[in-house]
């Protein structure tokens, strides 16, 4: 098979050398800057451990009509390059590609069939809804990533934990393709589930990530750190608690409660999440698909969400102080 990753940075170079160091797939990269030069130098890098894992490289480009055609593209960019992205990578995309989007948060996809969330894309991850315009629903197989990894230098990535990738059809159980895809996914290392609602497992990882994410932004903690303060502890929950009432309103209710999710976090230990990874790198934080979607449909649905709407406007407003988050239009 021919893939593609488009953005290289930890969690496409993490798949991009799984796939290609196991030989089932060509693989090449849609990126720019260093981490294209980095590429067509070294190809494929994945630290485990001490261990580094190097992979060959098919091709890398930053004109996806170079890459051409691809059987496979994995979207692994931030929320906040995706609308640009996706108007570029055209080329890349026949009639039977599959788009795997590999990224933090509510996806664009997310709302298409809940009819309590109406016809109109969210705002808050798809304005006016060109991104679903650039990338056609019946492309697109939804993917929620269980893994820790980081970007050492422009393409090297280093894993941390977790190989977990679950994969499956945004508005049905398992298919042919999904289990096609599952297969090379599994040879390729990664511990694969087939979702029969893989809008679920978005949310339910969204659920954990929409309070640690954040607040670890602004107050530079690890996530032990925000877990062992009462009060901080007791806000997360409270936000917690608003989006399993949203989960109730658009089938995706979560049986567990907050406490039970938060123990699982602390068994991660002293881990900066990515949003704290993106502060300290000086980079764009994803707070819209995170935070700001979240805000969005509680709205659309009647759910009252104070506390998240707590955590997005100070967040957002020191994303906006610090340079990371667009300033208001």
């Amino acid at each position: 098979m021919k893939a593609c990753i488009v953005g290289a940075g930890a969690i496409g170079g993490f798949i991009g050398t799984g796939l290609a160091a196991s030989g089932l797939a060509e693989v090449s990269a849609f990126a720019r800057g260093a981490t294209l030069q980095a590429l067509k130098e070294h190809g494929w890098r994945l630290r485990r451990g001490e261990m580094l894992v190097q992979a060959p490289l098919a091709a890398a480009s930053a004109s996806a009509h170079e890459l051409g055609v691809q059987g496979l593209v994995v979207v692994a960019v931030k929320g906040p390059a995706l609308a640009a992205v996706a108007a570029s990578i055209g080329p890349l995309i026949g009639p039977e590609t599959i788009v795997l989007p590999a990224m933090n948060g509510v996806p664009w996809w997310f709302s298409h069939g809940i009819a309590a969330l109406g016809d109109a894309p969210l705002d808050s991850v798809d304005p006016d809804g060109r991104i679903a315009a650039a990338i056609p629903l019946r492309h697109v197989v939804g993917c929620v990533v269980h893994a820790s990894t980081a970007v050492v230098e422009p393409g090297l990535v280093q894993h941390k934990m977790g190989q977990g990738l679950i994969i499956g059809e945004p508005a049905a159980g398992p298919s042919a393709r999904v289990r096609d895809l599952g297969g090379l996914l599994e040879a390729a290392g990664f511990e694969v589930t087939l979702s029969d609602d893989i809008r679920y497992d978005a949310w339910y990882k969204l659920w954990g990530n929409m309070t640690m994410n954040p607040v670890s932004a602004l107050t530079g903690a690890t996530a032990d750190r925000l877990l062992d303060d009462p009060l901080v502890l007791a806000f997360c929950s409270a936000a917690m608690r608003e989006a399993s009432a949203i989960g109730e309103r658009i089938g995706c209710r979560v049986e567990q409660t907050a406490e039970d999710r938060q123990a699982v976090t602390r068994k991660l230990g002293a881990f900066k999440t990515s949003m704290l990874q993106d502060v300290e790198a000086g980079r764009p934080i994803e707070l819209d698909s995170i935070v700001g979607a979240v805000h969005e449909i509680g709205r659309r649905v009647g759910v009252p969400t104070p506390n998240i709407d707590a955590i997005l406007g100070l967040t957002r407003l020191f994303g906006r102080v610090h340079g990371l988050y667009p300033q208001a239009s």
